[in-house]
């Protein structure tokens, strides 16, 4: 019995066909598009396992691994055939990320010529900034910043320049302002979540004993909205079906007419993004409502490559470790758990006690600054 179902869109189908109709008929990611479209039992012909082995002269493990990665990962994890993360519940965030940075762009220990990913995981468990962490955890995390300890010649991040520590330093001097219930400092960030279903109802035997169906079905993704005021404790979560411009400046809209309208100015810290556009306010709102929304707000971006300086993607990250179960089938559920989450953390006024300073990142990241011209 299959564990794992594959169940394709019309545009997923389509995209399959295009790349099955322009690219070399060797590679690995046209073999991968045919398969799922034998496998997709949305369509009245498609084949079993046994029949697609003898096909496409495939493996009926790869055919399961291909069927596991589209329901657990996703459509483009399946085609593009990305490695999964090995230990991939644990989810670190950007306190973490920050301390890993800081670092590797510090001096290796004594008898040391330079950083591994060996070495700073296992200097990371030495200071306590974290239990445990594995070295394909700290690669993945040094590769998103652009950060090669391998490599001598690479020993400063290629985007590191002005523009990023000024960008840094004008969201650290945020963090430093104190609480004003009439100009609130908010932190927006986005993820996406995979839905996904049991094709059979688990039952409890009478001895009290839970079995459980191991078939599972993808159900398409969510889109989490997080909204995080970290000196107050409070956030709010919104879910959605797609992440696009239009989403984002519907939920800048609640930020200011819904949940701060006592407000009288919002700092807002974000990533910046190509959907964060101030036009789409237009494109949701009449243009008095939009001008008069995009006035009560001062934007403030992140840099490049420094995600990790946004709270709310520690609140993200906490979010996926206590609020979600590891699978869930549909939106309404999926919102269930999270507005639980959100409830119980905003009863306990949950604080982001940010200590992270400019001047700390000037001794700490001191590489990351560019050479100063004297006078």
């Amino acid at each position: 019995m299959k564990k794992y179902h594959v169940t394709l869109t019309d545009q997923e189908r389509q995209h399959l066909q295009a790349i099955i109709a322009k690219r070399n008929a060797k590679s690995q990611a046209v073999k991968r598009a045919y398969v799922l479209l034998a496998a997709d039992e949305n369509q009245p012909d498609w084949l079993k396992d046994q029949h697609i082995k003898s096909t496409y002269q495939v493996s009926i493990r790869s055919i399961e691994r291909l069927r596991e990665r589209f329901v657990e990962d996703g459509f483009e994890f399946a085609l593009n055939g990305k490695k999964r993360e090995k230990y991939k519940d644990v989810v670190f965030d950007g306190g973490v990320e920050a301390h890993l940075i800081a670092l590797r762009c510090s001096n290796p220990p004594a008898g040391y010529a330079h950083w591994t990913v060996r070495l700073l995981a296992q200097k990371m468990i030495e200071l306590n900034y974290v239990e445990t962490i594995g070295r394909e955890t700290v690669r993945k995390m040094l590769k998103k910043n652009k950060l090669k300890p391998w490599r001598v010649k690479s020993w400063v991040i290629p985007e590191a320049s002005a523009e990023f520590v000024c960008q840094m330093e004008e969201v650290l001097d945020v963090y430093q302002r104190p609480f004003d219930q009439k100009r609130p400092i908010v932190c927006l960030d986005e993820a996406r979540r995979q839905l996904v279903s049991e094709t059979h109802l688990g039952f409890t035997d009478k001895n009290g004993v839970d079995h459980v169906d191991y078939e599972y079905k993808r159900e398409g993704v969510v889109e989490i909205f997080m909204v995080a005021q970290p000196l107050a404790g409070q956030r709010q979560v919104v879910v959605t079906q797609s992440h696009n411009s239009i989403e984002w400046a519907k939920v800048v809209g609640r930020i200011v007419e819904e949940w701060y309208t006592d407000a009288d100015r919002i700092t807002l810290v974000q990533d910046n993004l190509s959907a964060h556009r101030k036009a789409a306010l237009y494109e949701v709102f009449e243009p008095k409502r939009a001008r008069t929304i995009l006035q009560k707000i001062d934007f403030v971006y992140t840099p490049k490559h420094g995600s990790w300086l946004n709270v709310a993607e520690i609140e993200l990250s906490i979010l996926t470790r206590q609020g979600l179960t590891h699978r869930v089938a549909s939106q309404a559920e999926f919102d269930q758990q999270v507005q639980a989450w959100v409830s119980q953390r905003n009863d306990k006024l949950a604080k982001v006690d940010w200590q992270f300073t400019a001047e700390d990142a000037r001794i700490k990241l001191k590489r990351l600054y560019p050479s100063t011209i004297e006078s």
